[in-house]
């Protein structure tokens, strides 16, 4: 059963700082994708940032330079840290475990977590 918890989550003043994490079982965490996705009431899912299995990193354009993705495959978990926080990051933030897999059999493999509520308001 695979099963993809994030944790991290709270209320945090303006100017603060966050450190999510998710943690992932059921799955060999190393060959997967992860990402870090929010959504903001009345707003669609966005994606934040994303680390693939090798390592390749993107982040969406309203968080490069504060926020910083990083995985521990030791471990099964991913991070987001988040710096310099604003009121506009307020969302929930989701985790998800990608795979892809090419061939003659090409398929998707893909989880979500429940999600971790951040806030930011002074």
């Amino acid at each position: 059963q695979v099963q993809v918890v994030e944790s991290g989550g709270g209320l945090v003043q303006p100017g603060g700082s966050l450190r999510l994490s998710c943690a992932a079982s059921g799955i060999i965490f190393r060959v997967y994708d992860m990402g870090w996705y929010r959504q903001a009431p009345g707003k669609q899912r966005e994606l934040v940032a994303a680390m693939t299995s090798g390592g390749y990193l993107n982040y969406a354009h309203s968080v490069k330079g504060r926020f910083t993705i990083s995985r521990d495959n030791a471990k099964n978990t991913v991070y987001l840290q988040m710096n310099s926080l604003k009121p506009e990051d307020t969302a929930v933030y989701f985790c998800k475990a990608t795979r892809v897999v090419t061939g003659t059999k090409p398929a998707e493999y893909s989880y979500w977590g429940q999600g971790t509520q951040v806030t930011v308001s002074s």
